[in-house]
């Protein structure tokens, strides 16, 4: 039986691109989320990659987006190891 992931590796690059595509300020997605706004900058600029799945799942909600548009796809994640 497979476990969840203990983490889920983010595309950086994406979330950025999702909340700007949106019209939300950094500040008001983070606040939304639940997270810091330092969090998810750092998460926006690659410095973090790695997210606990109930906190990404708050900010895939408040971004109204898809693990497709957010994670990093599996074969990816696989080479970086």
């Amino acid at each position: 039986m497979n476990n969840p992931p203990a983490t889920c590796q983010v595309n950086g690059a994406a979330i950025r691109a999702t909340r700007k595509r949106q019209g939300l300020g950094i500040r008001e997605t983070a606040e939304a989320a639940g997270i810091s706004r330092s969090y998810l900058q750092r998460l926006e600029t690659g410095i973090r990659e790695q997210m606990r799945p109930p906190t990404y799942a708050a900010l895939r909600k408040t971004l109204h987006a898809t693990d497709k548009e957010l994670l990093v796809p599996h074969e990816e994640t696989n080479e970086r190891r």
